[in-house]
Parts: C-alpha cells; sequence; structure tokens
C-alpha cells in the first residue's frame, strides 16, 4: 500500500515544483501598504496591475467608514450559524433584494464566495439526467463544478456559435433519447484572462431554437460594464435572457461574498438546496454592511466606471499604438501577448520589477502552450496618466530586450524569501 503523502511529496505538481525559488517572489508575493495603483513590494514602491479593484472602492473613504462602523457595531460573529438555521438578519436580505434590483432580476441569493458559490450553483441546478454545455475557457470554478456534474457534459470552443450549436445539438438529442433531464449553458460575461466578453446576444438568440437555460458567470463584468454598471448582459442588451446571473465581490465591489439572480421561484430553490450555504456559516455582518455601501455607490458613482474605462483605453491604445497585441479585449481586462518560454519570462518580471518598479501577473506554461508568454494588466479608477506613461515605457524597453534575447542569456537567481 502506498503513502498518500509519499506519492504527494513526490510530485509538488507544474507550479509546486518551483517553489523553492518562486515563493515570496514569483507566487504567494506581498504586497504593502494602502491597497491603490502603487504599493509597496520587498520595501520598494511598485506600480501595480494585478488587483482586480476595478472602481478603487478597496479604500474608498466611504467603504471604510462603512467597514468600521459596521465592524464596531456588529463585531466579526455577528449573526452566528448558516442562514436557513440562525443566520439570518434584515441587512442579508436588504443586500439580496437591492442585488436583484441592481441586475434586473426578481430575487437574489447571497454566497460566501465566487468559486466556492459557481460550483454549489452547478450541483444544485444540474442532476444525472441533466446536459451541461459550457466554453472551453470557462473560469476554474466552472470546471471544477462541472468535475461534480453526474451527468453529461459537452465543451464548445471559445466563443464559437458553430460549435456551441453543435454541442447543443448533441445535448437536445441526448435528453430525448433518455427522455429526462434538460440542458443548461454555461458561460462567462467577461473572460477574465483574454478580456473578450461572452457572446450573450448570440447565445440567447439560440433559445429560440433550442430549449436550454442560460447561466452567466459576470465577475468581470458586474460593476465595470452596461449603462448602469449591470454587467455584460446590460451591456449587450440580453439581461432578460440570461436566467441565471452570478457575480462575485472580489472585483468591482473589492470584498468578500457573491451572490446569483433570477427567477423568484428558482432562487428560493437554490436558497433552500444549496449545500454549501445549508451548512456554512452566514457572512458575517460587517461584510454584508460593507457591501450595502459598495453596492450604493455603484449606483450613485457612475464617475468611478467612467474613471475606470478612461484609464484602461488609454492603457490598450498607448500597447497597440507600440506594437503590442493585446488580443480580442472589449473589456477593461488587458492582456499582453508574447513570444517566449519560462526562463524568458521569469527573467522579463524581474527586470520590470526591480528596474522599472511595474508589478503586473504574468502567465506561461502550463498554463497556456509553451514558448507563448501572456501579461494580464488590470487597469482601475485609481490608476493616474503618470502610471499609464511609467508602465508603456517599461513595456517597450523590456520587449525590446525581450525580442533582441537578451533574457535568454540572464542568470535567474534564486528569489525565495
Amino acid at each position: 500500500m502506498a503513502d498518500i503523502f509519499e506519492r504527494l511529496l513526490k510530485n509538488y505538481g507544474p507550479i509546486g515544483q518551483h517553489r523553492e525559488r518562486a515563493h515570496g517572489y514569483f507566487a504567494f508575493p506581498k504586497l504593502e501598504g494602502d491597497i491603490s495603483s502603487r504599493m509597496k513590494f520587498r520595501g520598494k514602491e511598485m506600480i501595480v496591475w494585478s488587483l482586480n479593484n476595478y472602481l478603487g472602492l478597496a479604500n474608498h473613504p466611504e467603504v471604510r467608514k462603512a467597514d468600521a462602523d459596521g465592524a464596531a457595531r456588529f463585531g466579526l460573529a455577528l449573526p452566528m450559524g448558516a442562514r436557513m438555521m440562525s443566520g439570518n438578519s434584515d441587512y442579508h436580505e436588504q443586500l439580496e433584494a437591492e442585488l436583484a434590483a441592481f441586475v434586473m432580476k426578481e430575487d437574489a441569493a447571497l454566497l460566501n464566495f465566487g468559486y466556492q458559490g459557481m460550483v454549489s450553483i452547478i450541483d444544485v441546478l444540474c442532476s444525472r439526467h441533466d446536459v451541461i454545455v459550457y466554453d472551453a475557457e470557462s473560469h476554474a470554478c466552472i470546471i471544477d463544478g462541472l468535475r461534480l456534474h453526474p451527468g453529461h457534459r459537452y465543451v464548445y470552443k471559445h466563443n464559437d456559435l458553430a460549435d456551441l450549436e453543435k454541442q447543443l445539438q448533441r445535448a437536445s438529442a441526448l435528453v430525448n433519447k433518455q427522455n429526462a433531464g434538460g440542458v443548461l449553458v454555461i458561460t462567462e460575461g467577461v473572460f477574465g484572462m483574454a478580456g473578450d466578453q461572452g457572446k450573450l446576444t448570440e447565445i440567447a438568440a439560440l433559445k429560440d431554437k433550442y430549449d436550454f437555460r442560460l447561466l452567466v458567470d459576470d465577475a468581470h463584468g458586474f460593476g465595470t460594464l452596461g449603462a448602469t454598471g449591470a454587467g455584460a448582459g446590460e451591456a449587450q442588451g440580453v439581461q432578460d435572457k440570461i436566467d441565471l446571473y452570478f457575480s462575485t465581490f472580489a472585483k468591482s465591489m473589492a470584498s468578500i461574498g457573491a451572490f446569483v439572480a433570477g427567477d423568484r421561484k428558482i432562487i428560493d430553490y437554490i436558497r433552500y438546496n444549496i449545500r454549501s450555504q445549508i451548512f456554512a456559516k452566514s457572512l458575517p455582518m460587517p461584510l454584508v454592511i460593507g457591501n450595502l455601501k459598495r453596492l450604493d455607490l455603484l449606483r450613485t458613482q457612475p464617475e468611478l466606471r467612467e474613471k475606470l474605462w478612461s484609464n484602461a483605453l488609454k492603457l490598450q491604445a498607448g500597447l497597440k499604438e507600440r506594437g503590442f497585441d493585446i488580443g480580442n479585449t472589449d473589456s477593461v481586462v488587458t492582456p499582453v501577448y508574447m513570444k517566449g518560454g519560462v526562463e524568458e519570462a521569469t527573467a522579463m518580471v524581474m527586470d520590470l520589477r526591480e528596474n522599472y518598479r511595474i508589478f503586473c501577473s504574468i502567465v506561461v506554461y502550463p498554463v497556456i502552450p509553451k514558448g507563448h508568454i501572456i501579461y494580464r494588466l488590470i487597469p482601475t479608477a485609481t490608476h493616474t496618466d503618470a502610471d499609464i506613461e511609467e508602465t508603456l515605457q517599461a513595456f517597450s524597453a523590456t520587449k525590446e530586450k525581450l525580442d533582441a534575447g537578451a533574457y535568454k542569456a540572464e542568470a535567474i537567481p534564486d528569489m525565495a524569501d
């Protein structure tokens, strides 16, 4: 019999195998200071492009006051217990009602975390007879929810409507053959890596031809897209065609928690059957109070969203003018695609941080194919024109080095703590 721990220690995984060199620098870095466009990393001030603080609410004075007042008034323990048993409050219900109204749905249910919430929603909705059709570039929370699904699932090529229709035909044929179950389509409002919106208009139009329900994960669209900030569905004019609208508070709201919204009867079913909430402690009162304030600012301060978009468009235009490939993003998420291996990407990140004071996220193999590098820049309402200009200059300088092969020859020191 094998020892489970012994097996684990022989293979730490594709990322964990680099832990000794990466920890504290490339993995688990520590940003210090107030959350803003400039923070400290290892004692040096950096322009930070890695935080999903889209609207700058993390340190908004009204938000900080609401958080502090909520903690002073209620403490972190209240309410005790799960919502269904003893952890409900008027404030929890008020937040649900206001969220539902904001995204133009009948009702909403609070969830403790976004990742956990999406996994649980898939679990509560689908039986072994149901078929799920989903986008190939769906977030990990969707993929992990699918892994728990006991029935069939079909993946379609990213934002490929022809392939989606092909998979809908397969799904429809299967449920008709077994004379049981239904079809659920899952996509995202904004795909967090590439920044392109899901083709919600076209997907919704297919509901006239095929019988399915639509679940949209709009973590990056909520608060950033649409005339009122209600997300990708609002931006594309099909919010009413989305059967279940999901988002997290961890992006534009700069908080903790999530919600799912839809028809009242369906939300009530979810509320009474979603295991991750039934058997988990309720969201603490300070978070609920703070999220009410954050939602109020989403509604009443559109200038935050306008500033976010102004910064995003300046950054994206500047990158394109300098010859960078930013793909097909039509959101504020800004990917930068380059060619190179892990060694070059590592040296380039270090150069950006140590010599140009730019801190941003990078994605390499095995997340993406070998020979490719993706930087993901996250603009926020707190970034300044100076932040953008310094970053553009740094990217131009390091791109020249990358193209000249300078990073291949550099020795990469151990930067772990």
